[in-house]
């Protein structure tokens, strides 16, 4: 059968204009290899990076091979169109049948060797080394798409950063980060969230010709993301200085804190801190010379303590501390009780902007995120237990609800019982339900919620997750046990192995999922970040003695405005009350509009 014969009986073959094999150069993106694929593909962190981040780039010149542009002297461009086939006969090299009926074979292009390729995966690791190759392998092929996107430098991702001398384009070197070449990939995230986070920017416009934070000297412990960025920026252009450390080992975005170390923050934080080294970047934000912080903005209360415990002298020179964690909030109320609280602090997780936003509809949507990128999970008719129905449990429950999930709740206070109840979810306690579920989530801001013998009685392939802020509500000390074996399968996630060959999969090592393992919406954190900035002007403009050393909440009138910023983006209209109305109900016109004792 002559070889036309057999191309006009090839279906599937395409009809394409391209140079015969002699004609290709040898770099070209569209030259195919032996196995058919492109080296022009649409990478967002190979052919994509380099081509945003230098816009004034010339073209290649002919022969070259850049992208999307071939060689186009009219002397070597085909007169006919050409069919592309692979021939068995050619050892599966692609070849091209011109019209004439005549085979030319494609160049050969010496296969791509990549470095991690070089290693022998079918050798088994030693039990030293599994955790730490299993690591390495899972941060160079899944950090590109998980995990808040992080663009990652496999180059030196072995190095620590507190082994490296980094400075920034201006000399500064005041700074503990990953990796600062990644800041123009950094800057462009921070762009696109100061779009999703109109209040914050609303505050730049009004204070431009006032500087309600001059003077102030802010060191903050959050999760390091584009979002705390605008934050940041934002203290910045209302007059703070600002030194920050990730609250999170595992939620700093690297290209972000790269940004904001060549902005010239002081920032100390990188994705996979150890636990020395998260204490580590939180003093070096404190423990400078000639650098006395008068405002605190934590997340969790790690900073507060740290600062408490081993500097108290410059603990009782803080202005005022600002907290948006259900944990931290806690040590605060304790410290008040027993009279150790010398600074006045506000309580920003309580404040309705930030529990009905932040903690409900933020994780309604992200507890999906987290889970579909680490697991890849099906959630119609999983059996699904969430430990605690507060806000963010509620979120949780309405969303994998909403997906089809079969979802159980645990619960201590019977008001949140019976909302549970009230809402179509089964309220269960957790050892009735841990040998058939499919997912636990926690979100209880308590310890050893979910302790080994619950651990123990999983069912194989259990995927195990929190939903809090502290890591301390699933007993994960318990399985670092020898007779356990830990596998890491891709970032943030591990195969727990007992010896019978059961499984569990834990997320993100028991810490924050969302924030560890995906993104959160920014929207929704433009809210919080608002209210955390309003928090610190109140504090620290405040005169001496509205606020005395105990917790308050934000006043009313701030959440309320801080709602208000928002709703030009719905292009929501607020109706207004009649002199009449304001008298009949007992208000102000303007506000606050609800007591402090409603329940939203």
């Amino acid at each position: 059968m002559s070889v036309q014969v057999v191309a006009a009986k090839m279906a599937e073959v395409e009809l394409k204009d391209v140079p015969t094999g002699k004609d290709l150069p040898a770099g070209s993106p569209m030259t195919p290899t032996s196995e058919g694929k492109s080296l022009g593909r649409n990478d967002p962190h190979e052919a994509g990076s380099t081509a945003a981040a230098s816009p004034t780039a010339e073209p290649s010149k002919a022969g070259e091979g850049s992208l999307g542009l071939l060689n186009t002297n009219p002397a070597k461009m085909p007169q006919a169109s050409a069919l592309k086939r692979t021939d068995p006969q050619l050892n599966g090299g692609e070849a091209f049948i011109n019209r004439d009926g005549t085979v030319a074979e494609a160049p050969r292009m010496k296969k791509i060797q990549f470095a991690d390729q070089k290693q022998e995966f079918t050798k088994r690791p030693s039990k030293i080394g599994r955790r730490s190759l299993s690591r390495s392998i899972s941060q160079s092929s899944t950090d590109s798409y998980s995990s808040a996107a992080s663009y990652t430098d496999s180059s030196d991702d072995e190095t620590s950063p507190r082994d490296k001398q980094q400075k920034n384009s201006k000399g500064n070197g005041d700074f503990c980060i990953k990796n600062i070449k990644q800041a123009d990939f950094g800057r462009r995230e921070i762009e696109i969230a100061e779009q999703e986070m109109p209040a914050l920017m609303a505050l730049r416009k009004r204070a431009q010709g006032e500087k309600p934070l001059a003077g102030a000297k802010v060191v903050g412990c959050t999760h390091i993301t584009a979002q705390t960025a605008v934050l940041m920026e934002t203290l910045s252009a209302l007059g703070a200085q600002c030194r920050w450390a990730a609250c999170n080992i595992y939620s700093t975005q690297n290209e972000v804190a790269a940004a904001l170390a060549e902005g010239g923050f002081s920032v100390f934080a990188w994705k996979g801190e150890s636990e020395d080294d998260f204490w580590w970047c939180i003093d070096r934000c404190v423990n400078v010379e000639g650098w006395q912080p008068n405002m605190i903005l934590d997340d969790g209360g790690d900073l507060t303590h740290w600062i408490y415990k081993k500097y108290p002298n410059m603990f009782k020179k803080i202005k005022g501390i600002v907290e948006e964690s259900v944990t931290g909030v806690h040590r605060l109320y304790q410290l008040s009780k027993a009279g150790k609280l010398c600074v006045p602090a506000m309580n920003v997780n309580d404040s309705v902007t930030k529990q009905k936003f932040d903690n409900l509809y933020c994780c309604r949507e992200s507890i999906l995120d987290g889970l579909k990128r680490t697991t890849d999970v099906m959630f119609g008719g999983k059996q699904v237990v969430v430990c605690g129905y507060g806000e963010v449990g509620k979120g949780c429950c309405a969303a994998l609800k909403a997906m089809g999930s079969i979802v159980y709740v645990t619960e201590i206070d019977p008001i949140c019982a019976l909302q549970a109840c009230m809402d179509g979810f089964r309220l269960v306690k957790l050892n009735e339900v841990i040998r058939q579920v499919d997912i636990v989530i926690t979100c209880t801001g308590n310890k050893n919620v979910v302790v080994r013998e619950y651990l123990d009685r999983m069912k194989n392939g259990c995927i195990v997750c929190n939903m809090g802020h502290s890591n301390t509500e699933i007993d994960v000390a318990s399985l670092r046990t020898p007779e356990l074996t830990w596998e890491r399968v891709r970032s943030q996630v591990d195969h727990v192995i007992w010896p019978d060959g059961k499984r569990i999969v834990l997320l993100a090592e028991g810490r924050l999922l969302n924030l560890s393992c995906s993104t959160v919406p920014t929207f929704v954190l433009s809210i919080t970040a608002t209210t955390q900035a309003l928090a610190l002007i109140e504090l620290y403009n405040a005169p001496e003695g509205r606020y005395k050393q105990d917790v308050y909440l934000l006043p009313k009138k701030m959440d309320e405005y801080v709602a208000s910023l928002h709703l030009p983006t719905f292009d929501a209209h607020l109706t207004e009350l009649s002199d009449e109305q304001a008298k009949y109900l007992g208000l102000n016109k303007n506000g606050p509009f609800k007591p402090n004792y409603y329940r939203y």
